[in-house]
């Protein structure tokens, strides 16, 4: 008999994370794209939003969100959100060659450690607890403590994206990195709520109204949350590497879907001591790493500056 369920079980799990590896290069090629439409349209002076390149990567990053959606409700997210480090690997060796956006040594370790940490802070994170109706959903969704979650995240966005960017959007790419990141909690969970929501909702049972009502609130906030989304991420890839933008975004998007998806399912106190070791050695070598992407940066930065020097002199 358990051989019998595991053979139920294991098709769409398979199926979620070939679904996954598959998104996670066409989302590695995303960046890469949409910044080479970047600088395409800037060096003619017009709009990105007339150049072929930008728009092909626009349309990759639509497909990669359609199969994220579709990975997400065929197989666990701790399962799927380690593979999106593939995308990262596949997205530095697609800028070499397209963008000749180079990485030293440090930026080269940097990105290898974001996504060695990240996924060990996965496989030692809270295991989400199954949800089977919309109305269980509706529930946890509604618990007091969610719900201040949320607000909070919304208040820190309206400060970022009100007064912060504005000022330091230019300067600082921890600003757009954590807009985009903070919006990924509301994203990936409204992702795999849609998919339960639906359920219910077309369904034709007593409880559809209701269903619906939770179906049309959480492709709302699905709505909102990637078009915000895509708006500073474009913005990233007008001032900054899309190499380190990646890395540093797969990094903090990862931390901020944990964060969210612990408080919603109250998955905290399931987690032992060596879950907690894990996740500390996890976060401080995703630390070392985007300290070292920010090195590598800055030595990057130095070094065209030194080799502009001679040529204005002259």
């Amino acid at each position: 008999m358990m051989t019998s369920e595991i053979r139920e079980t294991s098709p769409p799990i398979a199926a979620g994370v070939w679904i996954a590896v598959i998104s996670s290069f066409i989302n590695g090629s995303t960046f890469v794209l949409q910044k080479k439409g970047i600088l395409r349209s800037r060096k003619r002076g017009g709009s990105y939003l007339k150049d072929g390149v930008w728009w092909s990567g626009t349309l990759s990053m639509i497909v990669g969100q359609i199969g994220n959606f579709l990975a997400y409700n065929a197989a666990p997210a701790v399962v799927v959100t380690p593979l999106g480090a593939l995308g990262v690997l596949f997205g530095a060796v697609l800028a070499s060659y397209i963008l000749q956006e180079q990485l030293n040594v440090l930026g080269k370790l940097g990105c290898v450690l974001c996504c060695c940490g990240s996924v060990v802070l996965i496989i030692h994170s809270p295991k989400s607890e199954s949800v089977t109706s919309s109305l269980e959903l509706e529930d946890r969704l509604a618990d007091p403590v969610f719900v201040t979650y949320s607000l909070l995240v919304v208040l820190l966005l309206v400060v970022l994206i009100v007064w912060v960017a504005p000022a330091h959007g230019t300067s600082n790419i921890m600003v757009y990195v954590s807009i985009c990141s903070l919006l990924g909690s509301f994203t990936v969970t409204s992702s795999k709520g849609l998919g339960l929501a639906a359920q219910d909702a077309f369904s034709g049972g007593p409880s559809s109204s209701r269903a619906l009502g939770l179906f049309l609130g959480l492709l709302g906030t699905l709505s909102v949350s990637i078009l915000v989304q895509f708006t500073f991420i474009n913005k990233a890839l007008e001032h900054y590497s899309s190499n380190m933008f990646e890395a540093i975004y797969y990094v903090t998007f990862t931390s901020t879907v944990l964060t969210a998806s612990a408080i919603l399912f109250r998955e905290w106190t399931a987690v032992g001591l060596v879950d907690c070791l894990g996740m500390l050695c996890g976060l401080t070598t995703v630390a070392v790493g985007v300290l070292l992407l920010r090195f590598s940066s800055e030595a990057s930065l130095t070094w065209k500056q030194a080799a502009k020097g001679p040529d204005k002199m002259d």
